[in-house]
């Protein structure tokens, strides 16, 4: 079975495209597809925020899309933001 993940910078008013106020990913297989958001506990889970961007919906938010290896930059920064806040 073959995964497929799309990740999602979430901007937010105000956000610059390489300072989002979160991330997304959608994992596609054949039989399945997960939408989540990363968390400050640093674990993914489940989510709307994806489907919600995709059919419209008023979120407060953008999404762009964005490659693997910018989501991990991502993740390291707000691991490393969240660590300081405490």
């Amino acid at each position: 079975m073959t995964e497929n993940i799309l990740y999602y910078a979430i901007l937010r008013d105000g956000d610059a495209p390489d300072r989002p106020s979160g991330i997304a990913r959608r994992t596609s297989t054949s039989q399945a597809r997960l939408d989540e958001t990363f968390r400050r506990d640093f674990t993914w889970k489940r989510d709307s925020a994806i489907y919600e961007w995709e059919r419209g919906e008023e979120l407060g938010a953008e999404l762009m899309e964005i490659s693997e290896a910018e989501a991990g930059e991502l993740i390291e920064r707000f691991r490393e933001k969240w660590n300081q806040e405490g």
